[in-house]
């Protein structure tokens, strides 16, 4: 699991290399804003992509003295960055297409080699989008799901560029290199919204709703719960640790409430993947039930 994670890393850290000093290359030939706001726009995906490398690295290593619930945050942390790499591209491009709009500097020379940057751009962002969607689905990696956004969208600003081209080159449309950076730029800005949200909502300890829906759903199966309360579920890179009170028939003996533990722990753990349950049992009894009577029960 953990070379299969590096070496998908890996290859998005090759092609964000390739990508970077293509376009910045032809950016600079043609003084197209449009290609150059992407190369800006894939060399900070290209640090992105370094630091995701290093991130799932980290992340996957077991869990420690210092650190009891594993590094899987590191991917968070990462993702996190990565958002605030965005931003900082978004207020370059716009600034600069303002400023090429406001002051009529909009030459530019548009070559075959134009085109194939971009188009060249698009078939690798798409192909490594794709390899880095399948991984981070499989091992519910959030770095990996964060780098697979930044090629995603980086197919989309690249066709929004190479529209901006061909209407610059074939209708005229002086403005339409600017005006496809801006574009770029909120593309990113919507990118960069998504992925901060969701990584400061696991760095803070959000309760992720589809994994308490699907605990809920299992626990309300099991016809020897009589109730269960305090349901707390949090998530850190791909982990995912929940825990819960559950309450059964006191007249059960230990040895069975510690088999119907496991089956729950069992049934929670094939619904979602990676993660730790802890159960707190506890017998359904008056005494228990009046101690608890504030917490939050199902």
């Amino acid at each position: 699991m953990k070379s299969e994670k590096k070496n998908v890393a890996l290859g998005s850290v090759i092609a964000a290399v390739f990508i970077t000093a293509f376009k910045l290359i032809i950016g600079l030939l043609t003084g197209s804003l449009g290609i150059l706001s992407e190369a800006l726009h894939s060399g900070l995906d290209m640090v992105a992509a370094v630091i995701t490398f290093f991130s799932v690295r980290v992340s996957d290593k077991p869990a420690d003295k210092e650190h009891n619930y594993g590094h899987g945050k590191v991917e968070n942390l990462s993702a996190l960055f990565e958002t605030i790499l965005l931003l900082i591209t978004c207020l370059w491009i716009i600034s600069e297409a303002i400023h090429r709009l406001t002051s009529g500097r909009t030459e530019i020379e548009v070559s075959v080699w134009s085109y194939v940057v971009v188009i060249s751009s698009i078939f690798i962002d798409f192909t490594r989008s794709r390899a880095l969607s399948k991984v981070a689905k499989k091992h519910n990696s959030q770095a990996l799901e964060a780098d697979a956004l930044h090629f995603s969208t980086d197919i989309w600003s690249s066709t929004v560029v190479l529209f901006g081209l061909i209407a610059y080159q074939f209708l005229g449309w002086v403005v339409a290199d600017s005006i496809a950076a801006l574009l770029v730029a909120c593309i990113v800005l919507y990118v960069s919204f998504q992925l901060g949200k969701k990584s400061i909502d696991v760095l803070l300890d959000k309760s992720p709703k589809d994994t308490t829906a699907v605990v809920m759903q299992i626990l309300e199966s099991y016809p020897e719960i009589k109730y269960f309360h305090s349901l707390k579920a949090r998530t850190a890179g791909a982990d995912t640790f929940i825990k819960f009170n559950v309450h059964f028939n006191p007249e059960l003996s230990l040895s069975q409430v510690h088999e119907l533990c496991d089956r729950i722990e069992s049934d929670i753990q094939l619904r979602i993947k990676r993660s730790e349950v802890y159960i707190h049992a506890e017998p359904d009894d008056l005494r228990h039930i009046a101690s608890e009577s504030d917490a939050d029960v199902f």
